[in-house]
């Protein structure tokens, strides 16, 4: 099948991470294919897992890398590569230490801000012009506190949050796949501050 969208949830493999904050991109990822009834298979060629969707006339692979976060990069340009998808119909979701826990952003384009999976992204693409969904997980309050905060337990409560904001975010993706970026962008502040 021609697909025209690639949605990359940022993370780490194995079940050790699976409810760490720095996994938030494969839980937005997940729950997509949930909603779709659809599963991730292994794509070893690509560096990662994949489900392939059909949803309001359009065609799109959910996808989880496999090359752990700071390696990031070489995946999605594995999967931009074969699947000949432009920098600006791709969605990269990754946790956002500069954001509350349960805020999420729309964002097109702009720096790593220190993010190591973006960082390496960044570097395979050589240009940052795709878009971000940024999964606020909020930050320990100490830069020294950020690998141990970002890769422990992620609390109930917080994951609760998280959970809900990923929901609104899958509800305005249409609107990102029909190209409608500024309305998708208003609907999920509304949503955020109803």
């Amino acid at each position: 099948m021609a697909v025209d969208f690639l949605v990359i949830g940022l993370g780490n493999p194995g079940p050790e991470y699976d409810d760490t904050r720095h996994n938030a991109g494969f839980w937005f990822v997940d729950y997509l294919a949930d909603q779709a009834g659809e599963s991730f298979r292994s794509r070893p060629k690509l560096y990662g897992q994949e489900a392939r969707v059909r949803a309001g006339g359009h065609d799109y692979v959910l996808f989880k890398p496999d090359t752990f976060m700071n390696k990031s990069g070489q995946a999605v340009r594995a999967l931009m590569d074969w699947y000949n998808v432009p920098l600006e119909r791709i969605l990269i979701a990754h946790d956002e230490l500069d954001l509350p826990t349960g805020a999420i952003k729309l964002k097109q384009g702009g720096g790593h801000g220190g993010h190591n999976g973006l960082r390496d992204i960044h570097k395979h693409l050589n240009k940052p012009d795709y878009l971000r969904l940024r999964i606020g997980i909020g930050h320990p309050g100490q830069r020294t506190q950020v690998v141990g905060y970002v890769l422990g337990r992620t609390p109930k409560g917080d994951r609760q949050q998280i959970d809900d904001a990923l929901r609104d975010a899958g509800d305005v993706l249409p609107k990102v796949l029909a190209g409608q970026l500024s309305k998708a962008m208003n609907d999920l502040h509304r949503a955020k501050s109803a």
